[in-house]
């Protein structure tokens, strides 16, 4: 119980634990940058990103959405037709995603360096 407590107040206070905890899991990012291009459906985020099984692309789907940084849309179609995009929320994630970038692509060239 005061663990819980006790992260609550923490994940209220602190930014970086708080982003820290919307964006666990191993693929968030890459979803994220993935629907930072538009609008996709979960068939499409799997061929983007063929490494993450469909099980735990659902289930980080799932979690993005309950933390309001993606939407959902299903389209009342058989079979189903889901679709997800950002949210306003998630669409704030972007400069953090251009910088994500920048660093990355630096952090390569630096390991170059050292091939």
């Amino acid at each position: 119980m005061f663990q819980e407590v006790f992260m609550s107040n923490i994940y209220d206070k602190c930014p970086y634990i708080t982003t820290q905890r919307v964006l666990q899991g191993k693929w968030a990012i890459v979803i994220l940058y993935h629907l930072s291009t538009g609008t996709k459906r979960s068939n499409e985020l799997e061929k983007l990103i063929p490494d993450v099984t469909r099980t735990v692309l659902t289930r980080q789907l799932r979690q993005l959405e309950h933390d309001k940084l993606i939407n959902r849309k299903v389209f009342p179609e058989v079979p189903p037709h889901v679709e997800y995009s950002l949210s306003n929320v998630g669409a704030k994630f972007q400069r953090v995603l251009d910088e994500i970038e920048v660093f990355g692509l630096d952090y390569i060239a630096e390991l170059e360096k050292l091939e």
